[in-house]
């Protein structure tokens, strides 16, 4: 089977569409030869490339074709908007002739879906459809994109993105049950998760750099670390909020966040004064094991509207670390549905920082070493094979070869 992977990121790109389009283009190439259609590497990328039309690139089944768009840096947002457009216009005619059995897109850019439709259409090919961040609700909700003409015209043309498609994959229930509402056919969604790589349970754990640790718990006695990309949906606020109000009884509980993003400098500005609230710069991924380690509980949030919009991945990673979990989320979320069904964790609203004030006060009562939340790690760790990434690879590449043949 030929296949054709729309996106513009892959690496040396460092997003995260782009690391899992390289571990989805991995399971795929097994058995049946890929075709990545991407641009230039743009987002902080580990190396650059030079301007052509295009240019190819070969690995055993796997061949890269990287069309000319333009480079700017992912900070740079409005000059970014060149690269998705820039990117559009030479990959589209591009994919014409390209051969191909069925054509798969992703997100990047934010319409690559409704674009992934087209180029199906025209090469009157199967179209799979792989859904990281649902846009335009992302963009609307994470205040991007106001509400408006253009809001509704990309609605629309995203509706017709994923009726057109003969096989829409999710990332979880909450994603689904917002696609369905959409109108859209429910027998054509599938859901394969991200899911995180399970050590066999003979595998010794990995040595931890204790600088790391030491960087990120300072003088704290108990730490919620927020880990990862602090972007559009996050309540933020919420979770800023609750930590101040927490700080005034319990000066030895610190929210900490390790990570960049496109809010980064809008926190700082909102916790300034408060010494219980720490910024951190993302870690080397070698780094990982001793980040996980060296929170007592790590924060999942996703602001209330953006449910099923944002599934965060970051999840299964802390389920397999044995990491108690704080879900900042709506009750309908993935995320809050895992934490409280598996025991792992508490949920509060992500509207009602006295509700996050509280589950943060239980949870640090006592310490890290309290049975109940030595119980949350060991049920997070325990559940934490329910989510094994090969399995999901497994499913994805079951869903697109059952494409093919629908």
């Amino acid at each position: 089977m030929r296949i054709l992977l729309l996106n513009l990121y892959y690496p040396p790109d460092t997003s995260a569409t782009a690391k899992m389009a390289a571990t989805v283009v991995g399971a795929l190439s097994a058995h049946h030869d890929v075709t990545v259609l991407c641009g230039r590497p743009s987002y902080d990328p580990t190396e650059r490339r030079p301007w052509r039309l295009w240019q190819t690139e070969l690995a055993g089944r796997v061949r890269i074709v990287r069309v000319g768009s333009t480079d700017y840096p992912r900070l740079a947002m409005k000059r970014r908007v060149m690269n998705y457009l820039s990117y559009i216009a030479l990959a589209v005619p591009r994919a014409l002739f390209l051969r191909c059995d069925v054509v798969l897109a992703m997100t990047d850019p934010p319409f690559e879906g409704i674009v992934g439709a087209l180029v199906a259409l025209l090469k009157g090919k199967p179209y799979v459809y792989n859904i990281r961040d649902m846009y335009p609700d992302m963009a609307v909700g994470g205040a991007i994109v106001k509400p408006g003409l253009l809001a509704r015209v990309w609605e629309r043309l995203h509706r017709w993105a994923l009726r057109r498609a003969t096989r829409v994959i999710v990332l979880g229930e909450d994603m689904r049950a917002r696609i369905i509402a959409k109108g859209v056919d429910p027998a054509g969604i599938e859901i394969a998760r991200d899911g995180t790589e399970i050590l066999p349970l003979d595998a010794p754990h990995p040595a931890l750099d204790g600088e790391v640790v030491r960087a990120i718990r300072g003088d704290s006695k108990f730490v919620f670390l927020h880990a990862g990309n602090i972007g559009f949906y996050g309540a933020w606020e919420t979770l800023i909020e609750a930590t101040r109000h927490l700080a005034k009884s319990n000066p030895d509980v610190s929210l900490v966040f390790v990570g960049d993003g496109a809010q980064r400098d809008r926190l700082v500005g909102l916790a300034d004064g408060c010494k219980s609230i720490r910024f951190l710069p993302f870690f080397p991924a070698n780094k990982i094991p001793s980040v996980m380690a060296a929170g007592d509980v790590h924060v999942i949030t996703v602001k209330k509207g953006l449910e099923g919009v944002v599934v965060p991945s970051k999840l299964y990673g802390t389920l397999a670390a044995g990491r108690p979990i704080l879900a900042v989320t709506d009750g309908a979320s993935d995320v809050s549905v895992i934490t409280q069904e598996k025991k792992c964790g508490y949920a509060a609203s992500p509207q009602i920082p006295a509700h996050v004030f509280l589950a943060m006060r239980a949870m640090a009562a006592g310490g890290a070493d309290t049975p109940g939340l030595k119980a949350m790690g060991e049920a997070a760790r325990a559940v934490a094979p329910d989510y094994d990434r090969v399995k999901e690879l497994q499913k994805f590449v079951k869903i697109i070869e059952g494409a093919v043949k629908a």
